[in-house]
C-alpha cells in the first residue's frame, strides 16, 4: 500500500503551471482517493496533499436543513464554475445581499471570479435567502453550495 502523501512532483508542477497561465489563485486535482491542492498565497506556490476525507467547508455554518445535506436542500444555489467567491461588488461596499432577506429570481447573490472574470450568481428563484455557506475571498468548486433560499 503506497503512502497517502507520496506526491508526484511532476503533477504538482504542472498544477503551478497551469495557475500561472490561467491567473487563479488555487487549483485541486483528485486521483484515485489522493487529493493534492496547489495554492498561490502570494509569493509561490503552496502544496497541500491530504488523504481521503470529509471536511466541512470553511467558514459554512450548520446545514439550513436538520442532519442533512446542504447540497440536497430543494433552494440550494450551486456554484457554476470554480473560483473565488466574493459577497460585494467592492471590498468597501456592502453585501449584494445578507441572511435574511427577501429575494427575487434573478437578483445578483454574488460574485465569482473565474481567469479574471467576475461571473454574476443570481437568484434562481423568490424566496427568503436563509444561508450563505461561503466566506468572500474564499476559493470555491463546480457544484459547491454557495446559498440557501427558501
Amino acid at each position: 500500500m503506497s503512502d497517502p502523501f507520496d506526491i508526484d512532483p511532476d503533477l504538482v508542477r504542472k498544477l503551478a503551471d497551469l495557475l500561472n497561465e490561467t491567473g487563479l489563485a488555487e487549483i485541486e486535482y483528485e486521483d484515485n482517493g489522493k487529493r493534492v491542492r496547489v495554492a498561490m498565497p502570494g509569493v509561490g506556490p503552496q502544496v497541500v496533499a491530504a488523504a481521503p476525507a470529509a471536511a466541512p467547508v470553511p467558514g459554512a455554518s450548520a446545514p439550513a436543513t436538520a442532519g442533512g445535506d446542504p447540497a440536497a436542500h430543494p433552494g440550494a444555489v450551486t456554484s457554476p464554475m470554480v473560483g473565488t467567491v466574493y459577497l460585494a461588488q467592492a471590498p468597501e461596499d456592502p453585501p449584494f445581499v445578507k441572511a435574511g432577506d427577501s429575494v427575487h429570481e434573478g437578483q445578483t447573490l454574488l460574485l465569482i471570479e473565474a481567469m479574471k472574470t467576475f461571473n454574476e450568481v443570481k437568484a434562481p428563484r423568490a424566496g427568503t435567502l436563509v444561508r450563505i455557506a461561503v466566506a468572500s475571498g474564499q476559493p470555491v468548486e463546480f457544484g459547491e453550495v454557495l446559498a440557501i433560499i427558501e
